[in-house]
């Protein structure tokens, strides 16, 4: 294919979080691939007001040889209006949303349309969610401004593919799963990324990690983790990510469960130079979600040939053969456990680890790039 000038839009650093990482990978293989791509993030993502975490900036350096315009306001529709009509000017080839929540369809459809209008460029959307996880009287009204002025959809699961699907939209959708995550780099022997945690080397450590929401599931975690026959092994939960809601309930859980000595939890946003030490330090990687589209917890732990255990929900079992590369089980409490138990009684960590090793050869980030390029044609 010819060389395109592609704009991405969507979080980039200084911003942080799995988007912001994910768009700049994005970014480096498009331009790797001999064209021209950069990102348009924000100078405004969130008000204070409405984000949960502590900060919304990265501790991390910048991405090397991508340029990133820190641009949208998300709340000042003058600020769309200038920003639409500068990249309408710009005449970019293809420009990519990168749609994840409803908060930002006016801000992300005003300026598409001023961008559109150039007659040139085409307009792309990669949904995570096209239905909220958690959502909002205004959900249906924003997102209905915004879909039906793009070219194109590529989705990263079924069931999103699905919701477009249901909303009666003609674009051409395209179903990619989500690219393995190769940014946080090698692995490193399990005994030594204990140690650098100061864990035990002895004791066996399952990982819950990235932010903390309800739709995660931590709390059946916990309640399934207390599983009288878990705690006659020698294993230890690490929770490992930044609550984005109030944590004490889940505290005040793991002291009426009697878990206190067998729950690490970690709770801070964890910079991209240490996701590879939690990762390598643990056996497993447990992912209890109440709902979900597609995740990139599971794309991290795919590149650390880790084993995971995931509920039967959105596009996870998409993702994780079942006894495979990990185990599927229902939302409950009961089948996490049974999960959890018979991984380390069954003796499972070899076998998926081989699994994952071979399964994760499907991930590519050059895959993507080429459905995406497809959809624009």
């Amino acid at each position: 294919m010819s060389k395109k000038r592609i704009l991405i839009v969507g979080p980039a650093h200084p911003l942080r979080g799995g988007l912001a990482t994910y768009n700049e990978r994005l970014a480096e293989v498009l331009n790797e691939a001999g064209h021209e791509c950069d990102i348009l993030s924000f100078s405004l993502q969130y008000p204070k007001l409405l984000f949960p975490g502590k900060t919304q900036l990265s501790s991390d350096s910048a991405p090397n040889n991508i340029t990133i315009h820190s641009e949208i306001n998300s709340i000042n529709p003058l600020n769309w209006i200038s920003v639409g009509l500068k990249y309408k000017k710009a005449k970019y080839d293809i420009v990519v949303f990168r749609y994840w929540m409803s908060f930002m369809a006016p801000a992300f459809g005003t300026i598409a349309r001023l961008i559109k209008s150039n007659a040139h460029t085409k307009i792309l959307a990669i949904t995570d969610n096209v239905i909220p996880h958690e959502r909002k009287f205004f959900d249906a009204a924003f997102t209905n401004y915004f879909l039906p002025v793009c070219d194109g959809f590529l989705t990263m699961s079924e069931s999103v593919k699905q919701d477009l699907i249901d909303l009666k939209l003609t674009q051409p959708i395209a179903y990619v799963p989500h690219p393995m995550y190769d940014t946080f780099g090698t692995s490193i022997d399990k005994n030594e990324a204990k140690k650098l945690l100061g864990l035990d080397t002895d004791t066996n450590y399952l990982l819950f990690f990235g932010f903390i929401r309800k739709y995660k599931g931590l709390g059946l975690l916990l309640n399934a983790f207390a599983d009288e026959r878990l705690k006659a092994l020698n294993l230890k939960l690490i929770v490992a990510g930044e609550f984005y809601e109030d944590k004490n309930p889940y505290l005040e859980q793991i002291e009426k469960l009697g878990l206190k000595d067998r729950v690490i939890v970690c709770d801070d946003f964890i910079p991209n130079k240490q996701v590879s030490t939690y990762f390598c330090a643990s056996d497993v990687v447990i992912q209890p979600y109440l709902n979900a589209t597609q995740s990139g917890v599971t794309q991290i732990a795919y590149y650390y040939n880790k084993p995971m255990i995931v509920t039967n929900v959105g596009g996870l079992a998409e993702l994780v053969p079942n006894n495979k590369v990990g185990f599927v089980c229902k939302v409950s409490e009961q089948e996490i456990a049974d999960a959890m138990y018979n991984f380390y009684t069954q003796q499972k960590e070899q076998a998926f680890t081989n699994a994952a090793e071979q399964e994760k050869q499907r991930f590519t980030w050059q895959n993507l790039c080429n459905q995406l390029l497809n959809l624009a044609k």
